[in-house]
């Protein structure tokens, strides 16, 4: 039979059933129920041999649907998880949500008609609030599930149960008992359209608000004596003037601030005989503003006018100049702030200190009150604002209006602009734990490392905090008020009584039970009122620490790390680190990692008037449009989350999608054919000793060594981009590109159970489990689809089960590495010689040419004629199937001898290259060409390598 292709079962194919294809779709799921049955989550995260490891979960609104945020702050936590597992660590992750607040709140009211929320009463919408929150974990937690994420799923923690609050209640407690909670009239971020205060992290700045700025003067009816002798000429034809953002607040306007340190001018206004006192430094700038001349006839020290006092323009009233703080600046304005005690953290605290009362004419709604006068009724986010322009007008005391473009607060939820407004709430007394607080973020190791400064600049600079809410769905402030004096009752007996009843029946009590059962016994008969206000969503997951990391015994406090995204410096982070410094004097968590937000790849935000939103549930199950939106499993989706820096914004598109797809196929196409080409392999039997391994083995378990070094370095820091990096070089360069190109025609063409075979088989059983266990955190469904696949017996029947990858110091011999360097650029070289051969069409596969080469560096030459002489039954390859041709000769001179006209040629300078169509015959078989080809009787269609093969020899 002399026929071609008669050889074909001759040669050692792959043989694996490992689909080339993801089938994510069919396939994740099954091998998530795979971990479900064997619980392997549960087995290692319990009893595993090494230390815990805790990485506890900030806890996300249950109010909607989850976003690619969501996935990007899950996978991360869930990588890290992984990692610690497969190290061996007890690695118990509980995930968490927070129920309160009025996010949830807002999400059940617009669910009902008008007729509905007025006749809605707080225990009512309560009920409404824990089942909307129930049903959004629930759909939450199975979205998440589907992500990859292990966890507690079935015992995750809630904001809203009674074991929560209880202990979100002593933490209360412990912080009255310390004198860090008082009840305070102040000043705070309320929002009219939410009627509530406000803490600083539920804010937004949105670009594009601009507010109607003014500069007014206000009438000067006196001065401090130490300005007398230079001003007094100018009265009563001098005025104050003053620059604000916010006319609304002039009606509360009860002081003008100086910087003491700053010069201040008296000028003349257009020769007009009228003057104004503002900073010397500003006088050209307010001159150009206010298209007038201004003539500058004396000076004065800040310090110099306090005590002064001027006549309001709006009401009967005189206040006074003083000494305000760094605050007052010539950046803008007129150098001199008006300042309403009721209206400004800032100006509260200047007021304070000359005992100014705290003056806020503004209802809940963001109306003005009677104390406003003819401003009654009006809005002063509305009319009001104009209103008080025109009245200044009138008075003669406005000297310009001009929009101003700055940024705003809103609140967060109703996306409406919110007011400084002075009400009576509870605070906790940042002041008197801050320098605790900044000792105990210096312990703390924070990735990226500017997250230290930005929450140190946060906690040094921050007020106190506002921790009480006037809304129904919350933990309740467990406070009574006397009936007749309105003096708070709340101490450690009657906390811990509240504390207690809470435990068991939940914070509904409050709303359900009477002041008397509400209250121990010795304090019934006095006549008290239940407080009406909750706590702050911030105190409640702040208290996760105390509720969850302390209180479960499978897990611990302070936790090894906490990851949410940068905002959370000035939220959960920051309440988190204060509630456990005020009452333990440590911070909750040892590491802090911060991820940046999610845009496309113009940099853009997501939002569903640009068509850019990412829904992870398309990403994973494809969208309607399967064309458009093929459905690429979590899996691509984790290798999304592990590709991009996420200390800072990261991009995510349709385009980086696909991107990651090919990526997840190309590192499953490189298992397969590991797996493929160990079909017949045990290492317990077939695995050659290490010490018999031809160099180019050795070279390559150095590098595979380097390799995994670098992965494990990679997750050891969190810099999981860099594993991205590594592995996708590591499958495409050294593996495919190189050694796995290389390999086939040993582990095809050689004889089944031949040295040169099992001896590139003993690497790749090593590349395939290390590469198996390194993309497992990552690439978790993939890496247990291949385990699953594997053609050998495991010890481990799951690839979590298997530990970390495993390496042999001996395999790492960097002295290997300058030569095999220096053999795949020659190689790099050759295929480009070959290629620009083929698309001249003078060859068609690269076993059609021969190859001669000439070496400058006498030692490189010698090292390479050790491959062209030695016979691969010696355990080293000859230099032709290094370089994938079926001929090499290597030259001793620059020029090569006369034969045939070369086809191709190519000079690297360290190297020259000539290429040229191989002498002899194709062989059948292996289908290099060889003049030995026709000279077998028995195989006259075979080399003289594939004679030896097939008599088990080669």
């Amino acid at each position: 039979m002399t026929e071609q292709g008669r050889y074909k079962d001759t040669v050692n194919l792959p043989k694996t059933k490992f689909d080339m294809r993801a089938n994510a779709i069919k396939r994740e799921p099954e091998i998530q129920q795979f971990w479900a049955d064997n619980q392997i989550y549960d087995r290692l995260s319990q009893n595993n041999p090494g230390e815990k490891f805790i990485l506890h979960d900030g806890p996300p609104y249950a109010n909607g649907a989850l976003h690619i945020g969501h996935a990007l702050n899950k996978i991360l936590k869930d990588i890290i998880n992984r990692y610690q597992l497969l190290r061996g660590k007890k690695a118990r992750y509980v995930p968490g949500w927070d129920c309160h607040g009025l996010p949830i709140e807002l999400k059940v009211l617009q669910n009902m008609s008008k007729s509905e929320r007025q006749n809605l009463t707080p225990i009512d919408l309560r009920h409404k609030a824990r089942d909307f929150a129930l049903t959004t974990v629930k759909e939450q937690s199975e979205s998440f599930q589907r992500y990859g994420v292990w966890g507690d799923w079935e015992h995750p923690y809630l904001t809203m149960t009674p074991d929560y609050e209880a202990a979100q209640i002593a933490v209360f407690g412990q912080m009255v008992l310390k004198g860090y909670i008082y009840r305070g009239f102040k000043p705070v971020h309320w929002s009219p359209s939410s009627k509530t205060a406000l803490a600083e992290a539920e804010l937004e700045y949105p670009e594009g608000h601009t507010s109607s700025s003014i500069y007014a003067a206000f009438p000067m009816t006196s001065l401090a004596d130490a300005v007398k002798p230079a001003l007094e000429s100018y009265l009563p034809q001098l005025k104050v003037a003053i620059w604000t953002t916010t006319p609304w607040t002039i009606p509360a306007n009860l002081a003008v601030s100086v910087n003491p340190s700053l010069t201040y001018a008296v000028v003349e206004v257009d020769s007009s005989a009228k003057y104004l006192i503002v900073a010397a430094d500003l006088v050209d700038r307010l001159a150009e503003k206010l298209q007038t001349q201004l003539t500058v006839k004396a000076t004065v020290k800040g310090k110099e006018l306090e005590h002064s006092t001027y006549k309001h323009p709006l009401f009967d009233r005189e206040s006074k100049i003083v000494i305000g703080g760094d605050y007052v600046t010539t950046e803008s304005g007129t150098g001199l702030v008006h300042t309403a005690p009721g209206h400004g953290q800032e100006d509260y605290i200047v007021g304070q200190r000359y005992g100014l009362p705290i003056f806020a004419p503004v209802d809940e709604n963001g109306n003005f009150t009677q104390e406003a006068g003819q401003f009654v009724g009006l809005n002063v986010l509305g009319d009001g604002n104009q209103a008080v322009i025109d009245a200044l007008t009138d008075a003669g005391s406005l000297l310009k209006m001009e929009p101003y473009a700055h940024k705003y607060p809103y609140d967060w939820r109703t996306k409406k602009p919110t007011i400084f407004r002075a009400t009576e709430q509870w605070f906790a007394s940042v002041s008197g734990f801050r320098e605790a607080a900044l000792e105990a973020i210096a312990s703390v190791q924070w990735f990226p490392p500017q997250g230290e400064n930005r929450i140190t600049a946060m906690v040094s600079e921050r007020a106190d905090w506002c921790i009480s809410r006037q809304r129904s769905w919350g933990v309740p402030i467990p406070v009574f008020y006397d009936e007749e004096t309105g003096e708070p009752l709340m101490n450690e007996e009657t906390i811990a009584y509240v504390q207690n009843i809470f435990a068991e029946k939940g914070s509904d009590a409050w709303w359900e039970m009477s002041v008397a059962e509400l209250l121990p016994e010795k304090y019934r008969a006095g006549s008290y009122r239940k407080g009406t206000d909750t706590m702050d969503v911030w105190f409640d997951s702040g208290s996760s620490w105390a509720a969850v990391a302390k209180q479960r015994p499978e897990l611990q406090y302070p936790a090894d790390i906490y990851l949410e995204g940068s905002d959370q410096h000035r939220g959960w982070f920051q309440s988190s680190l204060l509630t456990s410094v005020a009452t333990n004097g440590i911070s909750p968590y040892k590491t802090v990692l911060t991820h940046g937000f999610t845009l496309d790849e113009q940099g853009r935000k997501q939002s569903k008037s640009l068509g850019n939103v990412i829904d992870p549930n398309v990403v994973i199950a494809g969208g309607k449009n399967q064309q458009e939106e093929p459905p690429y499993g979590a899996d691509v989706l984790r290798l999304w989350v592990s590709s991009v820096d996420y200390s800072s914004d990261v991009a995510i598109s349709k385009n980086i999608l696909k991107q990651m797809g090919d990526v997840r196929n190309k590192i499953r196409n490189t298992a397969r054919f590991l797996l493929g080409n160990l079909h017949d392999f045990d290492p317990s039997k077939d695995a050659v000793p290490y010490e018999q391994l031809p160099e180019l083995d050795r070279y390559m378990l150095h590098r595979i060594t380097e390799v995994f070094t670098e992965v494990t370095q990679a997750f050891d820091r969190y810099a999981f981009f860099r594993f991205f990096q590594t592995v996708q070089n590591f499958c495409v360069v050294d593996l495919s590109n190189f050694y796995l190109d290389i390999a086939k025609d040993r582990l095809y063409i050689s004889a089944a159970n031949s040295f040169r075979r099992r001896s590139c088989q003993t690497v790749l059983s090593v590349a395939l489990e290390n590469l198996a266990k390194a993309i497992a955190p990552v690439l978790c469904h993939t890496a247990e689809d291949i385990w699953q696949y594997m053609p050998y017996p495991t010890p481990a029947k799951s690839v979590f089960e298997a530990g970390w990858v495993q390496l042999d110091e001996k395999w790492y011999k960097p002295e290997l590495v300058e030569f095999w360097q220096q053999v795949r650029k020659i190689r790099t070289d050759v295929n480009k010689l070959l290629e620009s051969a083929r698309i001249a069409k003078e060859i068609g596969s690269s076993l059609e040419a021969d190859v001669v080469l000439y070496i400058a560096d006498e030692k490189l030459r010698h090292q390479l004629s050790k491959l062209t002489h030695n016979k691969e039954s010696s355990g080293v390859d000859e230099l032709r199937y290094l370089l994938l041709t079926s001929h090499v000769d290597l030259l001793s001179q620059p020029e090569p001898p006369a034969f045939t006209s070369y086809s191709t040629f190519y000079d690297a300078g360290e190297w020259k290259i000539w290429a040229t169509l191989a002498a002899g015959e194709k062989c059948d078989r292996c289908w290099n060409y060889s003049t030995y080809v026709g000279k077998s009787q028995e195989h006259p269609m075979l080399c003289d390598r594939c004679i030896s093969a097939l008599a088990g020899t080669f």
